[in-house]
């Protein structure tokens, strides 16, 4: 035993050159389990510790667990630095270069829907209209009352229309199922003449390939003493020529019923419906475009007016419609999907801003 203890210096040397020649966790395991493990050389030699004699093993057993420790912690700093060295290799290869290039082809574009907003913004702007917006979040007076909704219509129901919880007082506020709120905050808080158009979100219990819970529209509202009838369908008219781009739109006007609006009209628009998509100014078909009416007496006097002196006209059209037409979209639920490739292939460069003299789309 006594040459094998005079052995441990050359041991060590051994042992610790090949903890930190190893390459890898795995081997350095190995090697561990091999010097110092159950059946390892060191374990091995700490057995013989009880075949000696009192004094030999008060000589041997310190040097041996000097030994045993020494070769552990130098396993211990190895493990450490093998750990380490396998970080920094994984997140070197895990590693993005962000100062690349960026990619040459645009990875955004606007929206069809936003594109039509400013589209339509851009005719009824040349036209001397201005824009007004309002809450989403309504009350009945603004949404129903004010309109001249009678009790029991039935938008006021919950099959139709989305109720809030009632508040302390048993008030239940909605969220708005038409921009024409906004009209009513306008002819409340501006003197006449008014002319602005009203785009936003609008919300009605309904989901189908042409119908949708949430959708967008527009809607116009003119306040004078002498705008009539003719002046409505003209304004349309024009507009449907600049947002289709046609130099004829041919229009016409069916009588309907809307409770703000008396007398109340939908437009049609000539079209085309034998192919694919639907062309507008040619054909022998009719396209339903809008609603549209002069302004109720009765919307007029809740809002403070004057009906003996002040007159005016108004309509709504859904622009998410309007998009599907002009651009050949064949269902609105992709517009609520977060489809890249879909924007993509519909999307529009959002730097392009529509004008009536550059262009629309």
């Amino acid at each position: 035993m006594t040459a094998t203890l005079d052995n441990l210096d050359a041991l060590e040397t051994e042992i610790s050159a090949a903890i930190n020649a190893t390459t890898n966790e795995a081997a350095l395991e190995e090697l561990r389990v091999a010097e110092l493990g159950k059946k390892g050389r060191v374990s091995l030699m700490m057995r013989e510790l009880g075949k000696m004699s009192p004094e030999e093993r008060q000589e041997a057993g310190p040097k041996l667990n000097g030994l045993k420790t020494r070769l552990a912690d130098t396993i211990t700093a190895r493990k450490e630095v093998l750990e380490t060295e396998a970080l920094n290799a994984q997140l070197a290869a895990e590693t993005q270069d962000l100062s690349l290039p960026p990619r040459p082809e645009p990875v955004g574009a606007l929206h069809p829907v936003m594109q039509v907003f400013e589209e339509v913004a851009a005719i009824f702007g040349d036209m001397g209209f201005a824009v007004a917006e309002g809450p989403d979040i309504e009350d009945d007076f603004h949404n129903f009352t004010a309109l001249n909704f009678p009790e029991g219509h039935p938008a006021r129901e919950d099959h139709d229309t989305f109720f809030m919880t009632p508040d302390a007082e048993g008030q239940r506020k909605v969220l708005r199922t038409h921009t024409s709120p906004v009209q009513i905050r306008t002819m409340m808080s501006q003197k006449p003449p008014i002319r602005v158009i009203i785009p936003g979100r609008v919300y009605r219990k309904d989901w189908d390939a042409t119908h949708t819970p949430m959708f967008h529209q527009v809607e116009g509202l003119v306040i004078d003493k002498t705008t009539h009838m003719g002046h409505l369908k003209q304004c349309l008219t024009d507009f449907l020529e600049a947002f289709f781009e046609v130099d004829n739109a041919e229009t016409r006007f069916r009588p309907h019923f809307f409770p703000f609006t008396e007398p109340s009209a939908e437009m049609d628009v000539r079209c085309d419906r034998s192919g694919d998509s639907i062309k507008v100014g040619q054909g022998d078909s009719w396209l339903e475009i809008l609603g549209s009416g002069m302004v109720h007496p009765n919307v007029l006097r809740n809002c403070g007016l004057d009906p003996d002196e002040y007159q005016g006209f108004a309509f709504g059209m859904g622009i998410d419609r309007l998009a599907m037409l002009k651009y050949g979209m064949p269902d609105l639920r992709p517009y609520f999907e977060a489809d890249a490739d879909w924007i993509s292939n519909y999307g529009f460069k959002p730097w392009l801003l529509p004008t009536l003299t550059g262009g629309l789309s």
